[in-house]
């Protein structure tokens, strides 16, 4: 049987739009279920303290949960790469970190492409790390070290989290920018006791972790590695002040399998951007060190393209290799 012509293409117009009421539909009543936010850390890491509270916050705005469920191993690659192969619905989130910008150099094989299988949702924060020193090494400022570790090439070691990570990164950075030679030490544990200690003399560490110890005097902090100095240590020039274009931060945000519907993409973006300029959330934050980062999925996008581009030259200018 033929269709009149009129009658033909209401049923196609209708056909051509039933998607976008659909998607419309899906996203005014997203979340209908739980939804899982993948974290590659381990629990009670910054990573793990940090997307609960945002995991907390989505529950609260959204009346449904959004659980934190760790996946360690790889250096985040076993949740990334979960994430990036789980249905585009909305209900299955990744933690975004730098270690993913730095992972897409770093490893030469891997199950997905970050870029292109993940889509930015909303930046969260970014937390500065710092230059500290053990208070036996002769030197009080940025300069002082720079010259002292020139006059003792392969002579200073550098404690770090373990190959790849931010304190590595950040130090190899600086290394490059000052023309310095230090020799990186990597532990699998903390490298506290051994800094404390004198056995290695320097670390790019996130503030949190050593912010007890510049206090008490245990360690010396000569820059922070943010464009601008931390609230947190308003006395603490930025490392950028001598080595200029120096700029070095951990960030987190919050990511999905690409090809996520826009309208939930949106909507989940604007729940964590109320958030991170709720006084009461940011606070949170703060106390984690962190600086709220709220972001357009946009100008994320944007943010961590131009982050892997800068640490991958860093990453191949140093040449280094995973375990």
């Amino acid at each position: 049987m033929k269709l009149p012509r009129r009658k033909f293409l209401h049923l196609a117009a209708g056909s051509v739009a039933l998607p976008a009421v659909s998607h419309f539909a899906w996203a005014q009543t997203y979340p209908s279920r739980p939804v899982r936010i993948i974290v590659g850390f381990p629990a009670g890491s910054s990573s793990d303290i940090t997307a609960r509270l945002i995991g907390q916050w989505l529950s609260e705005r959204s009346g449904q949960q959004f659980s934190v469920e760790n996946r360690t191993g790889a250096g985040t690659n076993i949740a990334t790469e979960s994430v990036a192969h789980a249905a585009p619905d909305g209900y299955t989130l990744l933690w975004v970190t730098h270690a993913n910008a730095f992972n897409a150099t770093l490893y030469d094989t891997l199950n997905f492409n970050f870029i292109r299988d993940i889509q930015p949702v909303a930046s969260v924060l970014r937390v500065a790390s710092v230059m500290d020193v053990t208070p036996s090494l002769p030197v009080k400022t940025v300069p002082e070290f720079i010259a002292y570790a020139k006059a003792n090439p392969g002579k200073i070691n550098m404690a770090t989290q373990g190959i790849g990570s931010i304190n590595h990164v950040a130090g190899e950075l600086f290394k490059m920018m000052a023309g310095v030679d230090l020799v990186a030490v990597h532990y699998r544990g903390s490298f506290f006791p051994d800094l404390l200690g004198g056995q290695v003399q320097i670390t790019f560490s996130p503030i949190p972790s050593s912010l007890d110890f510049i206090r008490a005097g245990k360690l010396r902090a000569l820059a922070v590695t943010t464009a601008e100095r931390a609230k947190v240590l308003p006395d603490v020039p930025t490392v950028g002040e001598f080595v200029k274009g120096y700029e070095a931060t951990a960030w987190f945000g919050i990511g999905a399998p690409a090809n996520t519907p826009a309208e939930i993409v949106d909507k989940l973006n604007r729940e964590i951007n109320a958030g991170l300029v709720d006084l009461g959330f940011m606070k949170r934050l703060n106390d984690q060190g962190g600086v709220p980062t709220p972001m357009s999925p946009v100008e994320f996008s944007n943010f961590i393209s131009d982050e892997t581009e800068k640490w991958g030259k860093v990453i191949k200018f140093a040449g280094i290799k995973p375990e």
